[in-house]
C-alpha cells in the first residue's frame, strides 16, 4: 500500500485535576493515498482527538503521525502549521465560512493562505472542483444565501480547491437533513473517485460511514476493528 497517512503506537494524554485521562491508547492506523475511510465509535471514544492531532491542531503526548512522508509528532508548532497549510485540508460540522465574504470570496481566501498571497490555483482546477460540487452558479451568493447542504459544499470545495494531500472531515453531515447529508456524501464520493482524494471522515452516523470504503472503529481510545 502507497500510504499517504500513518500512525505509529499514538498516546494522548490530559491531565484534568490530579488525574491523567488517557484519550488515545496506543492508536496504529494506515491510510492509502486515494483511499476513502471512516472512523466511528461513541462520545469519548477518542476519534475526535485523533482527528485533530492528524491535522497538527494538537501534538500527541508520544508515537509518530506521518502525512504525506512528515512526521508531525515531532514538528514545532510553526512546522505543523506550515505542514497543515500546505497538505491538509478540512472540512468541520459548523460551515465557518467568512459570512461577509461571497462563494467565490471564501475560496479565494484559501488559495491566498495557502499560496502566501501568491496566485497558485489554476482556473481549470477551480472549475473542476466547482463542477464535482455541483457550485458553478453560487459562487456570487454569500453564506446566508445559501441552503445549509450548499453551504458544506462551499465548505468542502474551499478543503479541497488547493488539492491538499488528505482532506480530514469531522462530521460533515452533523448539521445537515437527510436529504443534504446524502448530497454531501455524494459530494465526497466523487472527489474521492474522480480526483483520487484521499478522506479521512469522522461521524457517528452508520449510513454516512457506509459511504467510504473502509470503515475504522474506535473504543476507549483504541482501535478495535474495521471493515
Amino acid at each position: 500500500m502507497d500510504a499517504i497517512l500513518k500512525t505509529e503506537n499514538l498516546v494522548m494524554t490530559y491531565r484534568v485535576g490530579k488525574v491523567d485521562v488517557n484519550a488515545l491508547r496506543g492508536v496504529n492506523l494506515l491510510v492509502g493515498r486515494g483511499e476513502f475511510i471512516s472512523i466511528m465509535g461513541p462520545s469519548g471514544c477518542g476519534k475526535s482527538t485523533m482527528l485533530h492531532i492528524l491535522g497538527g491542531l494538537l501534538k500527541p503526548t508520544s508515537g509518530k503521525v506521518i502525512v504525506d512522508g512528515e512526521d508531525m509528532a515531532g514538528m514545532s508548532d510553526a512546522q505543523r502549521t506550515d505542514t497543515r497549510r500546505r497538505k491538509i485540508g478540512f472540512v468541520f460540522q459548523r460551515f465557518n465560512l467568512f459570512p461577509t465574504l461571497t462563494a467565490e470570496g471564501n475560496l479565494r481566501l484559501a488559495e491566498h493562505i495557502h499560496g502566501n498571497g501568491k496566485k497558485i490555483v489554476e482556473e481549470e482546477t477551480r472549475r473542476e472542483v466547482l463542477r464535482l460540487l455541483r457550485l458553478e452558479n453560487k459562487m456570487r451568493h454569500k453564506p446566508l444565501e445559501l441552503s445549509g447542504g450548499e453551504q458544506q459544499r462551499v465548505a468542502i470545495a474551499r478543503a479541497i480547491i488547493n488539492r491538499p494531500a488528505i482532506i480530514l472531515a469531522d462530521e460533515p453531515t452533523g448539521n445537515l437533513d437527510s436529504e443534504n447529508s446524502e448530497i454531501v456524501l455524494e459530494m465526497l464520493q466523487k472527489l474521492n473517485r474522480e480526483l483520487n482524494q484521499t478522506i479521512v471522515m469522522i461521524t457517528h452516523n452508520p449510513e454516512a460511514a457506509a459511504v467510504a470504503t473502509r470503515t475504522v472503529h474506535m473504543r476507549d481510545g483504541m482501535i478495535v476493528g474495521e471493515k
